[in-house]
């Protein structure tokens, strides 16, 4: 094994310990200080909670690590399939210890975060990754993906109000509904055409059908099925938020008339 492969294992290990704790220790005691509601929560609920926690801190390391490679990383974006991926597979590397981690504590607290779809994303995310960090390949497209990791903090943030009782039609979360369509529309949607315009760019060439058939399957129909579900889920996200900032205009509307009747 060479020593920028010894290197990635070294990282997907310590990325894996590293969410277990920060699921197992840190969480807990922040979540403490931070949010006194935390201790009302049933067993069930401290779990995902600890869950989400580290879904959001390992999204926002990601995403921040995506922004640096997809502006500053000139080979990546110079040759979108086989540029220098050293870069992108240290990002791939922690998202891949983050994934296993998630794994082991989906399987362990199944009856309080078990998902059948999460456990089939989690497995077919890491069979994209074999392909970019055992062998270099598709690096611009693999860190394209990792952006969609932004909108995780709004998704999770909303859950986190409605365990804590937040009405929907409070300003905290009708703010973060907000936020949550923007930046899932950003993320998701606004840049599929940049994606799937690079994508097209390469498709034919010397360096697509040095993609063995694996590889492809891995990026192109993956691609495809992940954006059919964030098209869907676009819709169901923006018809959730029309509702809700819907009711709010009609709550401020119908009460001033109603004090105007009982003066």
């Amino acid at each position: 094994m060479d020593p920028f492969s010894q290197l990635i294992l070294t990282i997907s290990v310590t990325s894996f310990l590293t969410f277990q704790w920060l699921f197992h220790k840190v969480s807990p005691w922040m979540s403490i200080r931070i949010s006194p509601g935390f201790l009302g929560l049933s067993d069930k609920q401290k779990v995902e909670w600890n869950s989400r926690t580290v879904s959001t801190f390992h999204a926002l390391l990601v995403g921040i690590f995506c922004l640096y490679i997809l502006f500053f990383d000139d080979a990546v974006n110079e040759d979108p399939v086989w540029g220098d991926p050293t870069l992108v597979k240290t990002n791939v590397a922690i998202t891949t210890g983050y994934l296993i981690s998630d794994l082991l504590l989906i399987f362990y607290y199944w009856k309080a975060i078990g998902d059948k779809f999460f456990v089939v994303h989690h497995l077919a995310a890491l069979y994209a990754y074999y392909y970019v960090l055992g062998q270099g390949m598709l690096p611009y497209f693999a860190n394209f993906r990792l952006l969609a990791e932004f909108s995780t903090p709004c998704v999770n943030q909303r859950w986190f109000f409605e365990v804590l009782g937040y009405p929907k039609s409070s300003r905290p979360n009708m703010a973060n509904g907000v936020a949550m369509a923007v930046v899932f529309f950003m993320v998701r949607i606004a840049v599929m055409p940049v994606y799937y315009s690079r994508m097209y760019a390469v498709y034919g060439t010397e360096a697509f059908y040095l993609v063995p058939w694996g590889g492809r399957v891995a990026w192109i129909c993956s691609s495809i099925c992940l954006d059919i579900m964030n098209v869907m889920w676009m819709h169901k996200i923006a018809r959730g938020c029309y509702r809700v900032l819907r009711s709010a205009r009609r709550s401020k509307a119908v009460t001033p008339q109603e004090n105007g009747k009982s003066d």
